[in-house]
């Protein structure tokens, strides 16, 4: 018995290892890179000859925002706060300000938080991908000219190639992460050896010593320190796809040592009086072995990309199935795992935007100004959910949770306020993408509300609908058809529009509405209800999460065998397809909503596609709508 429990608890550790190695290739791209740019930038305010009371504390700063933002507030608070297993701004807003109760304030934060990391996520590739880059011109400085061109090479084929997916190569992110961070302790070590005092940043007071008498420029300095945390919200966002053990092993283990060993070597090569010209992360590097270095920062760098975009694919399926955004074609990579997706009108636009701030800014020195602003302010965001979160969910009293929420409002105010600082020397560029973002999702979202409203306005009540079919006046043809509406009462409108100008109806009639809930999953035994309504006319609705999938097929032969009346053999979709225009009244939408809205809805993945519907088996029936 004893030895099988053995058995078990090795092969539990195992699987938690191998997940957490994989995650080391998904969840940290982005944090795990940022020694690349950021206590280079952090120099940068201290000119050619930093004094070491400003490289202490500027190791402290970067050390305790580490410890206090993502150990503290990421790993052990908010990964305790989930919605069913997912966590990120966008489940976390589902959680407080829909599932539990109606906020428009907190969805309305929610949502500018996700608009936020999209604005910041064009700028991490971009950003990442040049500051590997930029060490050959420590190799050869003759090469710099040529930077610019393979960091746009590189972004363009990163981009090229996600219509084929990364199921296969994926596998190897893992691993070659794991190498990168390994790499990074013992650069960092090799540091540490020439200068062991660095160890002395340990002590927070060196921080805020430096804080409290460094004035304007020790406060500025936060921005830059501020970029070794930027992908502490991916930690939270990506929590569904490993959970929350994996993730925190791998961030204990490894990742967390091996950047604070990588950045203590950085300060320690600076108070050994080493050159700082350049990028110093690529002088704890001894010249034979930078080539090698750089081609493994480049791909490190690649694969952090890789996480950005894949996590802005699944945000973007999020925002549509809860209704934020207009339908987009995702289209699944692999059989492998749900999260193997790709959505091709974000990966272009992704890829414009990533590539223009490349090109526009020229070098990570300028893309640092740009970085930081958006999701320091999501951060912000998070901060005010998990309050909420801690008062409701926890059972916290305001004291208790106050505390510790007011520790990180602290922090997080002042890298807000820091960067800030930076707003006219790039930080505008993610607060515009960030809010054009928003204002698509409000737009969407108000107007899906106006076009619901209208659709219902005037529905045929069913008892009036069935007596119409027992008059005789309606043929009834053979086979099934299926009605997709959004009708929960009455006679669907698509289903009344078809029997007044067609004048038949097939035998067997399913009217059936799809909703999508406020948790990440629906369990299947809580998923289908079925209600008959006539002799051969039922009515179902299906109900799954906003991490779902609907597969239509597959939901009319669960109601067969649920009892309804279905030839599976001969079944016949009909969706509903409207064309939007102004109310004539004017007391619809503002005329400038109701055009961009109706723009997005003609632009939108047919209903049809986006179901992945049979395409030779539906029937669209098209309507105009006044909004």
């Amino acid at each position: 018995m004893a030895e099988s429990g053995d058995r078990a608890r090795g092969g539990a550790n195992r699987r938690l290892a191998t997940m957490g190695v994989a995650a080391l290739g998904v969840v940290f791209g982005d944090i795990g890179t940022s020694p690349l740019y950021t206590f280079k930038t952090v120099l940068d305010f201290a000119g050619p000859r930093p004094e070491p009371a400003m490289v202490l504390g500027a190791l402290s700063l970067i050390v305790w925002t580490l410890i206090v933002v993502t150990t503290i507030k990421y790993v052990n608070v908010a990964m305790r706060i989930d919605n069913d297993g997912e966590g990120g701004v966008i489940a976390l807003m589902t959680l407080l300000g829909v599932k539990r109760h109606r906020r428009p304030i907190i969805i309305a934060a929610g949502l500018f938080g996700a608009a936020l990391i999209y604005g910041d996520g064009a700028i991490t590739p971009a950003i990442s991908v040049l500051s590997a880059l930029e060490g050959v011109e420590q190799v050869a400085p003759a090469l710099t000219a040529y930077v610019l061109p393979a960091a746009t090479l590189v972004l363009l084929l990163l981009f090229a190639v996600q219509p084929q997916g990364t199921a296969r190569i994926g596998r190897a992110f893992g691993p070659i992460m794991l190498l990168w961070f390994g790499v990074m302790a013992a650069l960092g070590l090799w540091g540490i050896a020439q200068h062991p005092a660095a160890l002395w940043a340990l002590n927070p007071v060196y921080g805020l010593r430096f804080l409290a008498s460094g004035g304007l420029n020790g406060f500025l300095v936060l921005g830059g320190v501020f970029l070794c945390v930027t992908g502490a919200e991916a930690l939270y966002a990506d929590m569904g796809h490993f959970g929350a053990g994996p993730i925190r092993v791998a961030w204990s283990g490894v990742v967390f040592p091996s950047l604070l060993l990588n950045y203590a070597g950085q300060a320690a090569l600076a108070l050994d009086g080493a050159p700082i010209d350049g990028n110093i992360f690529y002088r704890l590097c001894p010249t034979p072995l930078l080539t090698p270095l750089i081609a493994l920062a480049t791909v490190a760098t690649v694969i952090a990309s890789q996480s950005i975009i894949t996590g802005a694919f699944s945000m973007t399926r999020q925002a549509i199935q809860l209704g934020w955004l207009p339908r987009l074609v995702i289209k699944q990579t692999s059989a492998e795992g749900y999260g193997q997706i790709y959505v091709g009108a974000v990966n272009w636009l992704l890829m414009i935007v990533t590539l223009g701030l490349t090109l526009g800014f020229g070098k990570s020195d300028n893309l640092a100004a740009a970085y930081g602003i958006a999701v320091s302010l999501t951060m912000l965001m998070t901060t005010v959910l998990l309050f909420i979160a801690m008062r409701e969910i926890w059972g916290w009293n305001a004291l208790a949770a106050g505390a510790l929420a007011g520790l990180f409002l602290v922090v997080d105010g002042g890298f807000f306020a820091a960067n800030m600082a930076k707003a006219l020397q790039g930080g505008y560029v993610p607060l515009l993408l960030a809010s054009a973002v928003y204002g698509v999702m409000w737009i969407w979202h108000r107007g899906s509300i106006a076009l619901h409203e209208s659709a219902i306005a005037d529905l045929t009540p069913t008892a009036t609908f069935i007596a119409t079919l027992d008059s005789g006046a309606v043929a009834r043809v053979p086979g099934s058809a299926v009605f997709l509406t959004r009708a929960k009462n009455d006679t669907p409108p698509v289903l009344a529009w078809h029997v007044r100008k067609n004048r038949a109806l097939h035998q067997y009639v399913l009217a059936l509405t799809l909703t999508v809930v406020s948790t990440p999953r629906v369990a299947a035994g809580e998923r289908l209800t079925i209600e008959r309504v006539a002799d051969h006319y039922w009515r179902a609705e299906a109900r799954y999460g906003f991490m779902e999938q609907p597969d239509i097929p597959a939901l009319v032969a669960e109601c067969k065998a649920g009892g309804a009346e279905i030839d599976l053999a001969d079944v016949t979709y009909y969706v509903g397809h409207e064309t939007i225009v102004p109310r004539e009244d004017g007391k619809g939408l503002a005329l400038w909503q109701e055009e961009i809205f109706a723009a997005m809805a003609r632009n939108a993945a047919r209903i049809s596609d986006y179901l992945r519907l049979p395409c030779d088996h539906v029937v669209e029936i098209g309507r105009e709508i006044e909004i």
